[in-house]
């Protein structure tokens, strides 16, 4: 699989780019609020490169791994002055060499074959005391269940239009994604939700919200991942 084919779906047109304005924006900052400024830190994957542009400017050491030549271009052109150490490469091949106090997997794990693989292996490059946060898209989401119950969607799980131009291969619940993180050798400290979306992405953008309005989806969607849009986990190496 070329990454580069999904590259459309990382541009500002895309016709899910209100979700990931908002998402994107809100992640970062509960794990800034949650770590320490001086913390070594790896992000696996560029994406839309909000979280690159928010973690280059508050940790004082800060990689980030992506194997898209095309993706880190585009990042570069968008954040001209990012202090990011930026490597090219496959997650699956990745050896830092190093340790890291803080590990970020924001939405990695419905794109890869093996999400698994790609725990275990992380965990191996944890400081002792490191912490591995992991944010993932929810199909038990409050709008994909009004989906189902409306009979739009035949499934939770079922994968849309906007998940198939982003390359995703599969949506978590809090269960499965508790069990990734228990089999592959992590202790879960923190569970949370991000962004309490009731209604589609058109419907949203046609209620024309206010920003405190958003930010307070946000803001509730902490205490209920079980119903959020995406979520948000914190683990510790059980070993």
């Amino acid at each position: 699989m070329s990454l580069d084919n999904y590259l459309s779906a990382y541009k500002p047109d895309f016709a899910y780019q209100f979700d990931n304005d908002i998402i994107l924006n809100w992640y970062p900052k509960r794990i800034m609020a949650l770590s320490e400024p001086s913390s070594n830190v790896l992000e696996l994957g560029i994406g839309h490169g909000y979280t690159c542009n928010h973690f280059s400017n508050y940790f004082q050491s800060y990689m980030v791994i992506d194997g898209s030549d095309s993706v880190i271009s585009n990042f570069k052109k968008l954040y001209p002055d990012s202090k990011a150490e930026i490597v090219e490469g496959f997650f699956e091949d990745f050896s830092p060499g190093r340790k890291f106090d803080v590990i970020i997997m924001g939405f990695v794990l419905e794109h890869v074959d093996q999400p698994t693989d790609i725990l275990r292996k992380y965990r191996e490059f944890l400081a002792p005391g490191g912490r591995c946060f992991v944010a993932v898209p929810n199909a038990q989401s409050l709008h994909r269940r009004f989906g189902v119950a409306a009979g739009l969607l035949d499934d939770v799980l079922t994968l849309g239009e906007g998940d198939l131009a982003l390359g995703h291969q599969r949506y978590y619940t809090v269960d499965s994604l508790t069990a990734d993180l228990e089999e592959t050798g992590y202790d879960i400290r923190r569970k949370e939700g991000i962004f309490l979306k009731p209604v589609t992405t058109k419907q949203m953008i046609s209620l024309d919200l206010s920003r405190e309005i958003i930010d307070g989806m946000c803001t509730v969607a902490v205490d209920y991942p079980e119903l959020s849009a995406g979520l948000l986990f914190e683990a510790t190496s059980a070993k």
